[in-house]
């Protein structure tokens, strides 16, 4: 086998002088190859060949004989760019996508099953990892649903209220960085990586103050919230606002009137209004359309409809909008921010109902290994009464009953609506616990974002729907 200028392989005749061996030699003569030994001189008896390959000239003649330049290509599950274990398949005419599909089912995580064989406030630990970018909205949408059924709504103590809205603005943020940072990283853009995720670790450390953890936090529970903010915090949000507000002004410069992600994503991954009401498609993708839904406004729950804030819109429906909009949401998660700071300086109490039948110790503290019982209070339940101790044990072994029904109460996380559909028996632990992840319903819109166009906008039209197969996958 010979290599020539045009690194065209050939086949060459076997000889005296060509080293390895041609099967036509069968045991005969092995040239002066040292490696090329003889079936009886191997012990496994197996045999050796020379590795030889046609000229492409010859293959591309046999692919056009046959007059049909569509293939089925698989994008996926592992591809950088999928989000995680998404796989996609293409049929291409060309570089043109004529049909899209998307494989879903790689994760397997099972977590809404799991559920059912844990207590209510267990369940908190599995919900917070399905979308493992937006947690705080997960455990939100699980607890209240669980507080409409023990029909506790109404007594969840206002700091904690405002601490829930603190917690899920600052995820929004955090999951839209993580949007814009990955999505510019497949566009070649590593620049906007770099920045956005500089600025998300900033959250991250607010995070593991509050809750001992960066992710996955388990820190919404029902009926409040596991502990009350740290000494100290209010003011580190505050200096993270300040700096997280340079951080996106300095996305803005990179992204908004940059001309090669215009070029990448304007009129790409068009979707109407129509569209999106025709497939359930939530969140920036619907607001990219003109429609102003966001259930902040529409239907309110943890007192949002106190706080000061506009749904952003934009019309042109594609891919930068989508950029836009998750850009200016950003400066209206951090306005909220500010207001709840300016609220948690003045509202002081309780972060966990009165009904000790329901609530878990909120005495908590944050250690090495995060967030666990705080020594002193273990300290005192075991020193002082011996019924508080029994009850403890009973609360977090046993857990409490939540009465028979069900219900479905709807957040707006960064990617859409989500939404809880919980089921009780009147027992300890959820019958079904059901989740509307907007992941989920928005892949639906991968065909009608990629059919027609380019490849290379398959990438772009992913990074705009944001999904998270953990989120989809359950």
């Amino acid at each position: 086998m010979t290599i020539h200028d045009d690194t065209i392989y050939e086949d060459v005749p076997p000889s005296q002088d060509s080293p390895g061996l041609d099967p036509a030699l069968g045991d005969g003569d092995h040239g002066h190859d040292p490696y090329a030994t003889t079936d009886a001189d191997r012990e496994d008896g197996a045999r050796v060949f020379n590795a030889s390959g046609g000229d492409w000239g010859d293959l591309v003649d046999e692919a056009t004989a046959l007059h049909e330049e569509r293939i089925v290509v698989n994008m996926g599950p592992q591809h950088p760019s999928t989000h995680g274990v998404l796989r996609l398949i293409l049929e291409l005419d060309g570089e043109t996508v004529t049909e899209a599909r998307a494989g879903i089912g790689y994760l397997h995580t099972g977590i809404e099953k799991n559920m059912e064989f844990r207590t209510w406030v267990q369940g908190v630990t599995f919900c917070t990892r399905m979308d493992y970018l937006t947690p705080m909205f997960q455990e939100v949408t699980y607890c209240l649903g669980i507080e409409r059924l023990l029909g506790i709504e109404d007594q969840i103590p206002e700091r904690a209220s405002i601490i829930r809205v603190l917690m899920m603005e600052l995820t929004r943020i955090n999951s839209h960085l993580v949007c814009l940072g990955t999505g510019g990283m497949e566009l070649g853009a590593t620049t906007v990586m770099t920045v956005g995720f500089r600025e998300r670790e900033r959250i991250l450390r607010i995070f593991e103050s509050v809750t001992g953890l960066r992710m996955n936090n388990a820190y919404i529970r029902p009926g409040g919230v596991a502990q009350d903010l740290p000494h100290g915090c209010l003011d580190q949000v505050v200096s993270t606002v300040a700096e997280l507000r340079k951080g996106l002004h300095e996305l803005e410069l990179l992204l908004n009137e940059n001309p090669i992600l215009k070029g990448r994503t304007e009129n790409v991954g068009h979707l109407d209004l129509a569209g999106c009401m025709a497939l359930g498609i939530t969140g920036p993708i619907l607001r990219s359309t003109g429609l102003p839904h966001d259930l902040r406004k529409s239907e309110p729950y943890c007192g949002y409809e106190t706080y000061d804030f506009e749904v952003i819109t934009r019309t042109g429906a594609d891919a930068y909008d989508r950029i836009r909009i998750r850009i200016d949401e950003m400066y209206e998660s951090l306005k909220i921010v500010e207001q709840c700071v300016e609220r948690l300086k003045k509202v002081q109490g309780p972060v966990m109902v009165e009904d000790k039948k329901i609530a878990w110790p909120a005495q908590l503290s944050v250690g090495s290994d995060g967030q666990g019982n705080s020594l002193d209070h273990i300290r005192e339940i075991m020193g002082t009464s011996m019924e508080s101790l029994i009850h403890h044990f009973k609360l977090v072994t046993e857990g409490f009953r939540v009465p028979a029904g069900q219900a479905y109460v709807p957040v707006e996380s960064p990617k859409g609506e989500l939404g809880c559909h919980i089921v009780s028996d009147g027992g300890t632990r959820p019958y079904r616990a059901h989740f509307r992840d907007p992941s989920f319903n928005n892949l639906q819109a991968v065909a009608a974002l990629s059919e027609g166009g380019q490849v290379a906008d398959v990438i772009v039209a992913v990074a705009s729907i944001d999904p998270v197969m953990g989120g989809v996958d359950r």
